[in-house]
């Protein structure tokens, strides 16, 4: 019998898991095993019992990451390292380009390596991501209005304004998923919006959703140096699948915006857009850089582990079951997709802009599995 294994996440103030009750009834119910490390549900307010009653089996950190698929939130951490095999498949959210110690890490193992992040339909689309991005962009917005006031370290002013009194300029770099809800939020709130993107067609395709103080802007160097020392709140969202983040944002850019003004960079699990931003956490959410606040917290779903849990389980789910169920070469026949999504198998690089960012040469994935 297949098994599945979700150990408890580790990286710090990581309270996601990787399934959901029901979605281990599903497994179950197909004849799977699932076994779930003892509390790793907590954090989401998943108790071991609702675990256990859907028919899991309740085990230890090590009996966890023994099972043939190990289905996690985010990158394993350094101390998991010695948990990676060669016979193990690792389904998770990798973005190896930012972390390349994980990287050497599943080579050096051979484990084979499955990134939520770099699973791509025909037509672009990431659905993997979809959910998680549409989270942070809401947050980025949520979380920059609170930043913007005094007593978090900001200048003071209300992202909405009031009658007689100008709002926040917002400006959101990137209108893909994480950029269009962040642009949306902030707008819905009554900031001026500046949503900038290098496709016209992609502004052009959101027109017809924009609403409230929300202006598109196709992008361009010069615009951004002229734009971003204005922003009262400025949010990264970029995004190159599988790869490193683009460099929108210099330091000297950063050095010219207001005081005490604000940087969310989404982007900061890819290596970041700005070039001044430092990874963070929840914990530890800011750091001041030349004046500006400098949010860049690595995994922001995790601050809503229920509603983020929920709807990573509602997209992945379909993909543990053809995985475990079928295996991996057959579930890449059945699901095309699953083929981008693979970043390392038996020690090689499968994704080719991820063996960019590590600087290793690729190979085909269907080669790579046989």
């Amino acid at each position: 019998m297949a098994s599945i294994g979700v150990p408890k996440e580790i990286k710090a103030d990581e309270l996601r898991v990787a399934l959901t009750p029901d979605g281990t009834r599903e497994l179950v119910n197909q004849g799977l095993e699932v076994r779930v490390q003892s509390k790793a549900g907590a954090g989401a307010g998943i108790d071991d019992e609702a675990f256990a009653n859907a028919g899991a089996k309740i085990v230890t950190r090590e009996e966890a990451w023994a099972a043939h698929l190990v289905v996690k939130v985010k990158e394993p951490q350094e101390e998991e390292f010695g948990f990676l095999r060669r016979d193990m498949v690792l389904f998770t959210y990798l973005h190896l380009a930012a972390y390349p110690k994980v990287g050497e890490a599943l080579i050096a193992s051979g484990t084979t390596g499955v990134a939520y992040e770099t699973v791509q339909m025909e037509n672009g689309s990431l659905p993997l991501l979809a959910p998680m991005s549409e989270i942070a962009g809401r947050l980025a917005a949520q979380v920059g209005a609170h930043l913007l006031e005094r007593p978090h370290g900001g200048s003071g002013v209300l992202i909405g304004g009031c009658t007689g009194v100008r709002p926040a300029r917002v400006i959101v770099l990137g209108a893909g998923t994480v950029g269009w809800n962040a642009a949306r939020l902030a707008a819905a709130m009554d900031a001026e919006v500046m949503l900038l993107d290098r496709s016209p067609e992609r502004l052009r395709n959101l027109e017809a959703d924009r609403r409230g103080r929300l202006t598109s802007v196709v992008s361009n160097h010069a615009l951004l140096e002229r734009l971003v020392p204005t922003a009262d709140l400025l949010i990264g969202a970029v995004l190159t699948p599988g790869g490193r983040a683009p460099t929108l944002v210099n330091e000297q850019m950063v050095k010219q915006m207001k005081k005490n003004s604000v940087i969310v960079d989404v982007a900061i699990d890819q290596g970041g857009c700005v070039a001044t931003s430092l990874e963070t956490t929840h914990t530890n959410p800011t750091v001041n850089i030349h004046g500006v606040q400098h949010y860049a917290v690595g995994n922001m779903p995790g601050a809503v582990p229920f509603t983020s849990t929920e709807a990573l389980v509602s997209v992945t789910l379909p993909y543990i079951l053809v995985m475990a169920g079928r295996g991996l070469e057959e579930a890449v026949t059945e699901r095309p997709e699953l083929l981008s999504g693979l970043n390392t198998v038996k020690g090689s690089v499968c994704h080719p802009r991820v063996a960019r960012a590590l600087n290793i040469p690729p190979r085909h994935p269907m080669a790579c599995l046989r």
